[in-house]
């Protein structure tokens, strides 16, 4: 990294004193340095239209109103404002569900985005995404999404291709210098943090007709929040309620004898299943067959254990972007740049867990159909029966006994870029374009935590609900912050891993513009491009915390009173006070768990210091993937320009190397396919007046598996029987896409738009099970869960190129400045969005020699997604309200048994922002993120047929606010 930071210098350096040269001949007339360039809302506006209106694929385009002014404080978020696009918020911003990619849906698909950052490829260390959580707004000048692209962009990603563009030197016409600095704050967390942003530019132009232009950039910003949640269990989670006065009750193996004989106390017995549907036939604890009454107490108790987990997260940001562009004459330019992104995701978490007690007070429940869909998705066919018809609404469970985590997790993102190259046209007819890129990513996880129990002897009554939202729960007994209440468990440092990516391309195009014949323009170029990751883990868990570090007893436990300066108090604040409990549990400090730390402190815990802890190097994985590329692609216009288009098509050879573990047990192979994309775009002038617009776009696209599916290595559980292993013969995925729009201009920031779309798309990535023999591995011992396989085989999960699916849509988008309206009303505008997308995701739910497919959605995929803008904008003020909304949404992905799935509730998100320009040179700006205190509360079951309305888990994130200030010098 530190030897592409001293070339982007170095480049930079030269460009600077070249330019400081060249200022001695160039004259003072020529630059104007009062020229303030029109910014704002409609200009925004006019410029995102006219990258639509223009451009032959399928595009829809954001652009920063100003220097340093993208929309939304967050690029994720701004993301979620064009059409077709969805995303995902946690912990109060738009962020990736799983820490890595673009964390957007683009046309129902999620994880098949290609993403650049201008023009070329971009992506986070091990993924072939870019993490746009980790992207700085301020560093912005606009994003183009593209929906259909054409032959000459690079392949990757067929959901479409997110183009992140910074700025250039060409951007200003003079000295030019733009400073900002805001304050944000979290009213749940109640912290406020800093963002600063400068970038100087300027360009001069030379006594021999050329011009030098240089810019400089940079940033910082910090922002904190918090995500407090009540995780609950999934599954069907059977019970059968046996009253203290029933003769079973003093023969139930766990019930509370003391309560014998009451009519007021039950035992919750957990009830045995068969394939997830309860047994008819099933006995009682005296061994005689359910009676009808006794089978009438069963219920389901799906997210009966809510608990308590609250994270504080807290976000740091640093970006530099530096550009030199040297224009020799109108026919030669050099250019390069540079671009740096870090990114720390920081976590502090908590957790108050309980182990309920069986026995149980203030019993109630409620009528639900447990049905066999939900059970199994009806797997023995006819008709979807109703197994159970009530389910566990509340309880008081009585001597339950409790455990807490505190944890800290450091997420770290570096990625650079310097890229450089030359535009030639050497003839009125003729252009060339050579570019270079290099590129490295790093990324870090660590995650460590700390389980404390509660001592011996101690026992608390907690009432729970499971009805209304948030559920509700109160715990009643000893002191919850007295140090002498818990004991120390263990020590975990379950995820710590670490990518080291790079990557290189050398891209060469032209462009021949004949005077004669069907094409005005030929594109032609072609792409070498080389891309490596190294991945490496040092994750460990169960270090015991006892005095000898073995087993704990009541003679080496260690009570936390006896270590208090490690403990801190929980905020008493969660949830808003919602849930009924509000917190104050002591929990082991997330602080305290930085460094050697833990290890001095508990020196017989068998903990390795932090400098040299041992690589796990059967989890070892390297790769290679080297692509070459090439492209043809003619742009034609007929019938008096009213026709245009492109037609062309892409060429691409895929290489890969991949080796797992290390030394003599090392896996190794290789894979190599070829691809060839076609595409056509067309577009057709209905009026002749280039206002109504009809347009058709056919592209043939791919998305290559991700590197962590490619690794060959095979590991199995010998006590489960189980196995997984990835598959280096894995092939992209390759959809061929279609596209219809209807396009209304009323003017150069007014319109309206209607498209339909469809992607087919030839074989989704999917694990399938499978029995097999594995070479040098034991037959399975203690098989936990039976398997269907016969011993010695294993039913090992590969990802493999499953059955083909599709996806379909509409889209619906304008945007209205009200201009001709008398007076204030000239001032308003409205813009929205609308999307419907159906998608096509073929499940096996079966194995690979039995299969059994069910279509299901795609995951985080809302059918319904819709954005309403209302603009107001003058000379001084201006002012925007977006809402946002989603329809419900599958997690991540389908559960065999739906009553175990998760699905994101609809939500919508109520953002504001105001501008207000102090003077010509400075402004005042003022954001309200999620004035309605939404989050993406999460049910059990699924959507589409297998809802609930049971929550699972519910979030507060508070609301974020932002003041800023911000100076602009020329333009």
């Amino acid at each position: 990294m530190r030897a592409c930071v001293s070339g982007a210098a170095m480049l930079f350096a030269m460009s600077v004193t070249a330019a400081a040269n060249a200022q001695e001949t160039a004259s003072a007339e020529d630059v104007d340095t009062t020229t303030v360039v029109v910014t704002g809302i409609r200009a925004s506006a006019r410029s995102s239209l006219s990258i639509k209106k223009n451009t032959l694929e399928v595009v829809d385009s954001i652009t920063a109103e100003d220097i340093g002014k993208l929309p939304d404080t967050n690029v994720s978020e701004t993301l979620t404002r064009i059409p077709g696009v969805q995303g995902y918020r946690y912990g109060g911003e738009g962020a990736s569900p799983a820490g890595s990619g673009s964390g957007v849906t683009i046309r129902g698909l999620s994880g098949q985005t290609a993403s650049q950052l201008n023009s070329r490829v971009f992506f986070t260390a091990g993924t072939r995404e870019f993490n746009v959580e980790s992207a700085i707004p301020g560093m912005v000048a606009g994003i183009d999404v593209y929906k259909n692209p054409s032959a000459e962009h690079i392949e990757g990603g067929i959901g479409g291709l997110v183009n992140i563009r910074t700025r250039n030197p060409s951007d200003f016409k003079g000295p030019t210098v733009s400073l900002g600095a805001t304050a944000r704050y979290n009213d749940l967390i109640k912290k406020a943090d800093p963002e600063i942003f400068g970038l100087v530019a300027n360009r001069w132009d030379l006594a021999n007709g050329g011009r030098i232009g240089v810019m400089a950039a940079g940033t910082f910003s910090e922002s904190s929040g918090r995500s407090d949640n009540n995780p609950a269990n999934g599954g069907a989670n059977f019970k059968r309620a046996i009253r203290a006065d029933d003769a079973e009750y003093a023969v139930a193996a766990g019930a509370n004898q003391a309560y014998a004989g009451r009519t007021d106390t039950w035992f919750l017995a957990s009830v045995p299943s068969t394939a997830n549907v309860p047994n008819a036939n099933l006995t009682s604890f005296t061994g005689a067959p359910l009676t009808s009454a006794q089978q009438d107490n069963i219920m389901v108790a799906p997210a009966l254990t809510n608990n308590l987990f609250q994270e504080s997260i807290f976000r740091t940001r640093k970006g530099l972007s530096l550009a030199s562009d040297y224009r020799v004459n109108d026919s030669l330019r050099f250019y390069a740049e540079y671009n740096y992104n870090y990114y720390l995701y920081h976590q502090n978490y908590r957790g108050l867990n309980a182990v309920d007690g069986g026995t149980v007070q203030n019993l109630t429940t409620t009528p639900f159909d447990y049905t066999e869909g939900l059970a199994n998705r009806n797997s023995n066919g006819g008709s979807d029966d109703v197994v159970v018809d009530q389910r566990l609404a509340g309880a008081t469970f009585l001597n339950s006994t409790l455990n807490t985590v505190g944890g800290d997790e450091h997420h770290e993102y570096d990625t650079a870029s310097l890229a450089g190259g030359v535009e030639w046209k050497p003839t009125s007819q003729l252009e060339f374009k050579a570019d270079l890129m290099y590129l490295e990513t790093t990324r870090s996880q660590d995650n460590r935590s700390v389980n404390m129990d509660s001592a011996p002897g101690l026992v608390w009554n907690i009432e729970r609900t499971t009805t209304g939202e948030p559920h509700t729960f109160d715990i009643s007994g000893p002191r919850l912050d007295d140090a002498a209440n818990w004991i120390f468990r263990d020590y975990n440092n379950g995820a710590n891993q670490k990518w080291d990516d790079s990557a290189w391309a050398a891209a060469f195009s032209g462009k021949y513009m004949p005077e004669a014949g069907p094409f005005s323009a030929v594109k032609f170029g072609v792409r070498f491009a080389h891309q490596q990751d190294d991945y490496r883990t040092y994750n460990f868990s169960g270090r015991r915390l006892t005095t000898d570090g073995g087993l704990r007893t009541s003679a080496n436990m260690i009570f936390g009173s006896s270590m208090a300066d490690l403990l801190v108090n929980a905020p008493r604040n969660f949830m808003r006070d919602e849930t009924g409990y509000s917190g104050g549990f002591l929990v082991f400090d997330s602080d305290a768990l930085l460094g050697d730390n833990v290890r001095n402190r508990f020196p017989n815990a068998g903990i390795a210091a932090e400098a040299s802890l041992p690589e796990v190097t059967a989890n070892r994985r390297y790769s290679e993937e080297d692509t070459t590329a090439a492209f043809l692609m003619g742009e034609f216009t007929f019938l008096d320009d009213r026709l245009k288009g492109n037609v062309g098509v892409r060429w691409v050879k895929t290489e890969g190397f991949f080796r797992s573990g290390a030394g003599a047990s090392a896996i190794e192979a290789s894979s190599s396919y070829k691809n060839t994309l076609p595409s056509l775009n067309v577009t057709y002038d209905l009026t002749g007046d280039n206002d109504l617009l009809l347009r058709f776009g056919y592209g043939r696209g791919l998305t290559r598996p991700d590197l962590g599916q490619l690794n060959p290595t095979l590991s199995y559980s010998e006590s489960l029987g189980t196995g997984s292993a990835g598959n280096p013969d894995l092939k992209p995925q390759v959809a061929d896409s279609y596209d219809l729009s209807l396009e209304k201009y009323f003017s150069s920031t007014n319109y309206v738009s209607a498209a339909v779309f469809r992607k087919e798309i030839d074989s989704f990535f999917f694990g399938i099970a499978g029995c097999e023999t594995i070479a040098g591995a034991p037959a399975p011992s203690g098989v936990v869960t039976p398997t269907g396989c016969a011993s010695p085989q294993y039913l090992v999960t590969r990802t493999v190129n499953a059955e083909p699916g599709w996806v379909e849509g509409v889209e619906l988008s304008g945007q209205y400045f009200f201009d001709a309206l008398p007076g204030i009303w000239s001032h308003f505008g409205v813009s929205g969005s609308y999307t419907f997308v159906d998608t096509a995701l073929p499940v096996n739910f079966g194995t690979a020699t039995a299969p059994r497919f069910v279509i299901m959605p795609q995951p985080m995929q809302s059918k319904h997604n819709y954005s309403l803008t209302g603009m107001y904008e003058d000379e001084k003020f201006s002012a925007r309200l977006v809402y946002t909304y989603r329809s419900d949404a599958i997690l991540f992905g389908a559960s065999i048994n739906p009553i175990d799935g998760r699905y994101i509730r609809e939500y919508g998100i109520l953002d504001l922002a105001l501008n207000y320009n102090l003077t010509e040179r400075v402004a005042v700006s003022f954001n309200a993120m999620n004035l309605t205190d939404q989050a993406l509360n999460r049910n059990v079951g699924e959507p589409f047929g297998y809802e609930t309305n049971i929550e699972r888990q519910h979030f507060a994130n508070g609301r974020n606010f932002s003041l800023g200030v911000r100076y602009k010098f020329g333009g």
